[in-house]
């Protein structure tokens, strides 16, 4: 069978008639069964993904087939998809079956994408490691020794291991850019609003977004493109038009683009990575563009920020997982505040409840004007402070994340060196700007690198384009 690594590479092959749709789907089903050891999906849809691939394959034969006719699609479980479960990685969700299907799921079905089934999370989007799963760790192909990141580790994996073409993952603070840097796939967080959170099980509402993991730029331009756009079903979604971003027309024109002084220099970041992203640089440079290194003080107050604001909307969020509706529901309990305390504290893994707990502190009325407060008023400066930045220069470019993928076990009896691991993807996240996450090279270890670049809100189509040639000159 034709090892497929793009969809250009399907969409020729079908074209030509070398091939047909439930004969990739196969493909697919053959890669996942023979890599099932990697732990990236929870379910498999074998049976309706070849029903799927069936009708692509007749409305290819009629000419009325869709614009992603032939791709095939992972979603993360934080996903609904009409008639299947969908659990968050969480026991509290368990015997949950989905009575609708997301929008960002249902446009890409609507352009004859086929949805292979759901991929492997940490519990509620909640970790950077793909270690707080009640479906157990995700292992990266490269070094089953290492985490593939998280939240979206599934996600990654499945595109790192060719068990999709591309695959969707939510990002609240880096979920998407993170993972995508640890396994050396491209990773896509769109800007807040520009992709609808209908049908997206949620952790922190005001962060969390819909984005896409492929091999390639224009892969994960085409998906975006599809699923982005105004929805009724969502008060928060843009209603911007969408431009055709899968163009990737840039003019390699000179860009002005800066460098996060704060982030390059940073103590905490790996030799290799800080090595690769200045070769970058000098690249970039010697191309005729104008970068420059700027400083960005307010760095280490964007992580405190980010995770007081993202628990206490994970405390609100997650009230709602009571035993009593759906999930997971006690035994044995003798009231109903039993049934919710037993509920909760036997559904729940300890990093959401950790998370929920903080949450309820920050929320509490003696704390409230202290953290939350005054980490919304410290968002807004962040905000106006990037976006300021991304209205003098073009771009901003910075190492995705501080390490490359580190072991499992690594971070387990420290929370807050885990959290560190988000260091240089919350900026983007709590600015709701949109940032792309691209391989660069590996280390000494032979783990990948990943490089970030972020524009300014609603830039997707400059982005991709940017991104697409900044490849051409990034570390194979």
């Amino acid at each position: 069978m034709e090892k497929y690594r793009s969809f250009d590479e399907i969409q020729f092959a079908l074209k030509k008639g070398t091939s047909d749709c439930r004969s990739i789907v196969n493909y697919y089903l053959q890669n996942i069964q023979t890599k099932a050891h990697l732990n990236a999906f929870v379910e498999v849809y074998a049976q309706s993904a070849m029903e799927q691939a069936a009708e692509v394959d007749q409305k290819l034969a009629s000419g009325s087939a869709g614009k992603l006719a032939g791709m095939v699609i992972g979603i993360k479980d934080v996903l609904t998809h009409e008639g299947h479960p969908a659990t968050a990685g969480s026991k509290i969700l368990n015997g949950y079956v989905s009575q609708y299907t997301a929008t960002a799921v249902q446009r890409l079905i609507d352009e004859d994408a086929i949805v292979i089934g759901r991929l492997n999370c940490d519990e509620f989007g909640m970790g950077s490691s793909n270690e707080h799963s009640i479906y157990g760790k995700v292992f990266q192909e490269l070094d089953p020794t290492r985490v593939p990141g998280g939240s979206s580790g599934g996600s990654a994996v499945a595109v790192q291991a060719n068990l999709c073409t591309v695959s969707l993952g939510s990002d609240t603070g880096g979920s998407i850019r993170q993972p995508a840097a640890f396994t050396g796939v491209v990773g896509m967080k769109p800007t807040y609003s520009r992709v609808s959170r209908w049908g997206l099980i949620a952790y922190a509402s005001s962060f969390d977004t819909i984005g896409v993991f492929s091999t390639t730029i224009k892969d994960n331009a085409r998906v975006l493109e599809v699923m982005a756009g105004y929805d009724e079903k969502d008060s928060t979604s843009s209603k911007k038009p969408v431009t055709p971003f899968s163009k990737l027309d840039f003019a390699k024109g000179p860009v002005k683009i800066a460098v996060l002084k704060e982030a390059l220099y940073a103590p905490a970041l790996q030799a290799e990575i800080k090595r690769n992203t200045l070769e970058v640089i000098e690249k970039l440079k010697n191309e005729g563009h104008a970068v420059q290194e700027v400083d960005f003080p307010l760095l280490n107050y964007v992580l405190p920020t980010y995770y007081i604001l993202t628990t206490a909307e994970a405390s609100a969020n997650l009230a709602r997982f009571d035993g009593v509706k759906y999930g997971y529901r006690a035994p044995h309990a003798q009231n109903l505040v039993q049934l919710y305390k037993n509920s909760r504290s036997e559904g729940f893994g300890e990093e959401v409840k950790r998370r929920i707990m903080l949450g309820t502190f920050v929320l509490s009325a003696s704390y409230y004007d202290a953290y939350f407060t005054k980490a919304q008023k410290v968002r807004r400066i962040i905000k106006e402070l990037t976006e300021k930045l991304l209205t003098d220069f073009d771009y901003l470019l910075l190492p995705t994340t501080p390490t490359t993928a580190f072991k499992f076990g690594e971070h387990g009896d420290d929370p807050v060196s885990m959290y560190l691991e988000d260091l240089f993807t919350v900026q983007a996240s709590v600015s709701g700007v949109p940032a792309l996450s691209i391989p660069n090279g590996k280390d000494d270890s032979g783990m990948p690198i990943g490089l970030q670049v972020i524009a300014n809100s609603f830039k997707e189509a400059e982005l991709y384009a940017f991104s697409q040639y900044l490849s051409t000159l990034t570390l194979n």
